[in-house]
């Protein structure tokens, strides 16, 4: 009987430690699995895709609609583009909306002419002379961006100074960034040849957006489904 007795005490002594170690076990697995998840939520990972998330983002164009005065009598048949929202300008807030990001207007002190021909006149001139036309304002708190999206027009088969300007006095080193562009015929031409010479360290994306200038109002659904494809 006191062998029964011994032998059933053992077995009990058994199956109870064996379910503590369980529990425990489970408790360290959980404790290791939460820990697991706050690393990477810091880190900007998820455990499901395992893959980094943008950080901030800004999204920065130079549009003539933001930097031109307008005449009484512009004429908006043959300079739609100066008419808010400009081409650039309505690409840009498409990039906005799809990313989230903050948007920076590049703009000059000294506005352009409203006028086409005008407008093109001092653009050439100051392609001309390798200016750096003065700007009205830089980003603030430029190193809390980990992305940029830039836009522009095709100015001269390249862009306008004012982009120079901007890219000289914000520093993008470092920085994954994405162009678009909206053009004529001359597509991009020299353009992102030029942005990549004045951001030596900078990641530039070959992945571009770009088109024809009548075909800007009408590039929501393309140019959200590009920003769609630049975060995977």
């Amino acid at each position: 009987m006191k062998r029964f007795l011994l032998s059933l005490l053992s077995l009990v002594f058994v199956f109870s430690f064996t379910g503590c170690s369980n529990s425990n076990e489970k408790s360290t697995q959980s404790e290791s699995a939460r820990k697991t998840a706050e690393e990477a939520a810091s880190s900007g990972t998820t455990a499901d895709s395992g893959r980094q998330t943008n950080g901030r983002v800004l999204v920065a164009y130079f549009s003539w609609a933001d930097n031109a005065v307008l005449d009484e009598d512009v004429d908006a048949v043959t300079s739609p583009s100066v008419i808010a929202p400009g081409n650039v300008q309505e690409l840009a807030g498409w990039v906005q909306e799809e990313t989230g990001g903050d948007l920076f207007s590049i703009r000059v002190k000294d506005p352009y002419p409203s006028d086409w021909d005008d407008c093109l006149e001092r653009a050439n001139e100051e392609r001309g002379d390798d200016a750096r036309p003065e700007l009205e304002e830089s980003v603030e708190n430029l190193d809390d961006y980990d992305t940029v999206y830039l836009g522009y027009p095709n100015w001269w088969y390249g862009v306008p100074m004012a982009l120079l300007s901007f890219l000289e006095e914000n520093d993008l080193s470092g920085k994954q960034v994405y162009l678009f562009c909206s053009h004529g015929t001359g597509g991009l031409a020299n353009s992102v040849e030029i942005i990549t010479d004045a951001l030596p360290d900078a990641e530039i994306s070959d992945n571009i957006f770009d088109c024809y200038e009548e075909d800007a109002s009408s590039s929501e659904n393309d140019i959200k489904e590009w920003v769609s494809r630049t975060n995977q």
